[in-house]
């Protein structure tokens, strides 16, 4: 533990704390508060003094305790035991025994021992990335001890088999390598490059996949008011999504409706294996209730998390719900240090401190030349709803896609409530160019054709609210019936439907042709001659029933569906 001489607490102000004496502290370092060694970080050096932000509790910390520096600044804690469990902002691990979530102890599974299996031999030359072994049992991603980036030269000598947790498994070059390492959760990790070559992350909901990609290593925001479903549709990421490691961060909501939300991730079942979703995820939940400081921690703690195994060679998400919080907790961090508030109160740094965290995002070449990736999804929960405070929008100059969330939509019970106009993707034309490569040289042409329909129908709806549906001419009705059935038959899931929760790519692409077939033939009805009526009146139910009728894969199910549809439609010609 660190170092500098003890100091003693001056005054305390909730959970800002100052003391004297404590001799040569730098910023940002970590210190222990009185007999409970309470951790709190140094905010403030002034003539001194000082300033301490506490990471807990402060009851029963009185003026004259002792103050002692740990000598380096927020750490995690990083190991084989991270997959499976629940965390606080700090990476130390919680309980679940209860309704509402409560501090464990200081060390995860510190009586455990995990097997080491090494996969180099004494005398090996390594460098900074090189897989040294595996550890079996600590989750389905495989988890590869790897030579700490400082550290190169030959491999001395190697443990085999059940190791303690605080066993050292090899020393390189004299310097030992243990199963657990700790890394200073503001700091990127290292890595050779940024990849230019990148692909989707698909999310196995159709309206994301479709029409507003994200790229593996990229950034995504998802604001929405109070109702709109963000919750859920994060949960359905965090489940369909093709990562191997997901890492979900609760920061600031209240603490039982945390706990549900952890009750749900832990039931569910894992597609990819077979087994639990939760024994490839990492839940970092620091609640409403839970001390500020910690709060602004706990993202850095995730994304921090998220590049350990990013470092494996594995794709992580990270899923933050909410950002809003997080920024909050730093407008009250800002409020009690006097900083100089910015525009509703916020910090003046609120811009470069969320640039800062999704910039941590990427698809790189691991030091030891495995590729991996980093996607973060971040929620914003704006007051109001309103979209223009600065919390939404500074994320919105910062991340790849917007998947915006309208309120109109989510009480019309459409799910995902993602709104097309509102909502965008900077990551589209990459991916189109991925997709061309990969075989599929219709994916641009399919998005744009989608998207062109419904903003067209956005703008006719609104002369139809003016002049009433029945006074636009034959080709602008067929239009907003082809965003009807886009709506009902593409972009709308059902998230507990075992047959439409998750969608597959080839049953999406099956899914958006036949849909723009029925509404081409439609509007070639009209051409020909027949009543725009007797086309709305057509029954398109066997259409939109298709995507909850098929399985998630099930592309040949839905054309041949689709197609009796279509035949249906083509009787009704002149």
């Amino acid at each position: 533990m660190g170092s500098v001489s003890p100091g003693w607490i001056r005054r305390i102000a909730g959970p800002l704390v100052e003391a004297e004496g404590l001799g040569a502290v730098a910023m940002s370092d970590v210190v222990s508060l009185g007999a409970a060694r309470l951790p709190g970080e140094v905010v403030a050096i002034r003539d001194g003094v000082v300033t301490v932000q506490a990471y807990e509790y402060t009851g029963g910390l009185t003026p004259g305790d002792s103050v002692l520096s740990r000598g380096k600044p927020l750490m995690a804690r990083l190991g084989p035991g991270l997959l499976g469990n629940v965390f606080d902002g700090l990476l130390r691990p919680l309980s679940m025994a209860s309704p509402f979530l409560t501090p464990g102890a200081v060390e995860s599974g510190a009586a455990r021992t995990w097997r080491f299996e090494p996969r180099v031999a004494a005398g090996d030359q390594v460098s900074a990335g090189d897989e040294l072994g595996v550890v079996r049992g600590g989750g389905p991603p495989e988890y590869r001890i790897l030579v700490p980036p400082d550290v190169a030269g030959a491999v001395d000598d190697l443990a085999v088999g059940e190791q303690p947790q605080d066993a050292v498994v090899a020393r390189v070059d004299g310097k030992p390598v243990g199963l657990w390492t700790d890394w200073p959760v503001r700091r990127p990790r290292p890595y050779r490059a940024r990849r230019a070559e990148i692909g989707p992350l698909h999310t196995g909901q159709r309206v994301l996949d479709l029409l507003f990609p994200v790229a593996q290593g990229s950034t995504a925001a998802v604001p929405g008011g109070f109702g709109t479903g963000k919750t859920v549709l994060l949960q359905q990421v965090a489940k369909w999504c093709d990562a191997d490691v997901i890492v979900y961060v609760g920061c600031g909501e209240r603490g039982n409706e945390m706990a549900e939300v952890v009750a749900e991730l832990f039931a569910l079942a894992d597609p990819r294996t077979g087994g639990r979703l939760a024994d490839r995820t990492v839940v970092i939940a620091n609640t409403s209730n839970m001390p500020m400081m910690a709060r602004e921690a706990s993202i850095y703690t995730g994304v921090t998390v998220a590049e350990h195994f990013r470092d494996m060679g594995h794709h992580a998400v990270v899923i933050a719900d909410s950002t809003s919080r997080w920024a909050e907790a730093l407008r009250e961090f800002a409020s009690r240090t006097g900083a100089l508030p910015a525009e509703e109160g916020y910090p003046a740094d609120l811009a470069s401190a969320l640039a800062a965290f999704y910039e941590r995002a990427g698809s790189v070449e691991a030091l030891g030349g495995t590729t991996g990736s980093v996607t973060i999804i971040g929620a914003v929960s704006p007051p109001g709803g309103d979209m223009a405070e600065p919390v939404t929008a500074h994320t919105e100059r910062f991340v790849r896609c917007r998947w915006a969330l309208d309120r109109d939509l989510a009480y019309a019970r459409h799910y995902p409530a993602v709104s097309w106009s509102d909502s965008f993707s900077r990551d589209a034309d990459l991916l189109a160019r991925h997709h061309v490569r990969a075989g599929d040289p219709e994916w641009p042409r399919r998005r744009a054709r989608v998207l062109g329909v419904l903003a067209e129908s956005d703008r006719l709806s609104e002369f139809a609210e003016l002049v009433g549906v029945g006074a636009l001419p034959g080709r602008e009705r067929i239009v907003l019936l082809s965003r009807r059935l886009i709506r009902e038959s593409v972009l709308q899931q059902n998230a507990l439907s075992t047959m439409d929760s998750f969608c597959g790519g080839d049953k999406a692409v099956a899914l958006v042709e036949s849909v723009l077939a029925i509404t081409t033939e439609c509007q070639e009805l009209v051409d020909a001659g027949v009543s725009v009526e007797v086309i709305e009146e057509f029954d398109f139910a066997p259409l939109v029933r298709v995507r909850e009728e098929t399985a998630p894969h099930d592309a040949d199910g839905v054309r041949r569906r689709c197609g009796a549809v279509l035949s249906a439609l083509r009787e009704l010609q002149p």
